[in-house]
This record gives structure tokens, sequence and C-alpha cells, in this order.
């Protein structure tokens, strides 16, 4: 039988306050695949991931599928349990309570940001085992608070594994980080990748220098509209940067198979 795509979106135009900011939007992901989304500030990338959240809703017209489940006929609700969406902007909201790196992963079958009930031992096995996975087992009775950016994203994820999700969406998750810990988190995404084949993984990043080599898919945006979309190579070539940052960028491939730019 053939397995219905991760993502389907067709025909998306979404506008807000007024303004049309997504135009014509096409895209597919497959399930499993890898794929980044790259573009400067303002390009889009943010309003993309809302509606396929089912936060802003494109016009009458537009098809959009995720995991299956065609928007209009589907309780986004209980969809939304099996999407994992990870932003660094996230721990803002933990208020004036000193959550333990353990009761945030726990947090997360219930979508609170902190833990507001007893957990079950199995739940409590289950967030121990995710954060040995991803080497943070140390941050388990540590507060929050006082984690570094790249350690508050490892418990983040973990939190988000918690509901075992078939789509994970990691939303520009090094924003904030210093050179140490976006490479700290970038290691922590590659294991991710590499254990979890089934998860269908989404990347959102300004700096094409993230763009790990486990992403072999991926688009750039520019203005509310896609202006490349295939292969990782074929996407990620000079005359696609150019166009989408209006720089004469000039690309240097590392060993590891990641690029960095030279202006």
């Amino acid at each position: 039988m053939h397995m219905q795509p991760a993502i389907l979106v067709e025909n998306a135009h979404v506008y807000l306050s007024g303004r049309e900011v997504l135009h014509g939007i096409d895209w597919e992901v497959q399930r499993g695949e890898r794929c980044f989304i790259l573009g400067a500030n303002g390009a889009g990338k943010t309003t993309l991931v809302r509606m396929l959240m089912g936060y802003a809703w494109p016009l009458f017209g537009a098809t959009v599928q995720v995991l299956g489940h065609r928007f209009g006929s589907v309780n986004l609700q209980e969809l939304r349990k099996r999407i994992a969406w990870v932003s660094p902007l996230m721990h803002r909201w933990l208020g004036d309570r000193e959550w333990t790196g353990l009761e945030m992963v726990l947090s997360g079958p219930d979508a609170t940001i902190g833990l507001f009930r007893t957990p079950k031992r199995d739940e409590v096995e289950r967030a121990r085992r995710l954060l040995a996975d991803l080497n943070a087992e140390y941050l388990e009775n540590r507060t929050v608070v006082t984690m570094s950016s790249g350690e508050q994203v490892k418990v983040l994820i973990a939190r988000a594994l918690m509901t075992d999700p078939e789509l994970m969406i990691l939303d520009e998750p090094s924003v904030f980080l210093d050179i140490a810990g976006r490479e700290f988190l970038l290691r922590t995404i590659a294991k991710l990748a590499e254990q979890r084949s089934q998860l269908t993984l989404i990347f959102i990043t300004q700096r094409i220098e993230d763009i790990l080599s486990e992403f072999s898919r991926g688009l750039i945006m520019r203005d509310g509209r896609i202006v490349a979309y295939g292969s990782r190579d074929a996407v990620l070539t000079e005359e696609n940067l150019r166009l989408a940052y209006g720089l004469p960028i000039h690309l240097v491939r590392g060993q590891n198979g990641r690029l960095w730019t030279v202006i």
C-alpha cells in the first residue's frame, strides 16, 4: 500500500493582518525524510510552520495535509500530539517555577511547560532513557533556568520524544547559541537522525552552516515564496543562495559535508 507523505501542501496562500505572507506554496515531504528550510529573517519560515501546525490557515482552494490527514477534516488537537515542535523560545514560558530537566521531559505527554501531576513509574523510566540517549542524563536534577541554551534544547528534544512523534519540527533551535553550544546541539540532532530512521525531521534555519549532511532534501524561501526545492546539492548552490540573501555568496565545503559561506 502506498504510504501518504508526511507533509503535502498545494497552492497555499496565507494572509496575516491583511497582508499576503505566503504565496502559492507547493511542497511535499516523504515519511522518514530529513528536510531543511532555509531563509533570511522575514522569508516566511515561521508562517509556514504555523500553517503546518494549524495556527495559520491558507485561503480556500489550498491543500494542507500532515501525516495523512487533510486540514478541515481532522481534529488538530489530536494531530498535534503526533508532531513535536521544538523551539528555543519555549524555555521563556517557564514562569516562576524552577522545573528540573526530568520534570520538563515528563511534561511532554501533557503538552504543558512543567509538570503538574505525579508521573507514573514507566513514564519516569522512559524520560530517563531519553535523556540518556541524548547524553543528557546529568541534566535530570538540574533546574532548567541554570542550563545553557544548548542543554535546554536537549531537554526540549527529550520532552518532544516522550510522545513518540512521527514528525519533528526543529524551529531555529540554534538561534541563541554560541559556537560551542551550536556544535553541541548539531551533534545531538545528527545522533537523533541516526537512531530514529522512521522519524520525519524538518530543520528550520537561517544559517547555511547549520545544515547537516543528514538533511538530504530542502527548500529555500524568500519573501514568502519557495525559490528552490529539491535535493540538497540542487538547492544549496551559490546562485540560489545569492538570490535568497541578496549577497555575493561563495561556498566552501568542509570535510564533514557541511557548507560555509564566504562573501
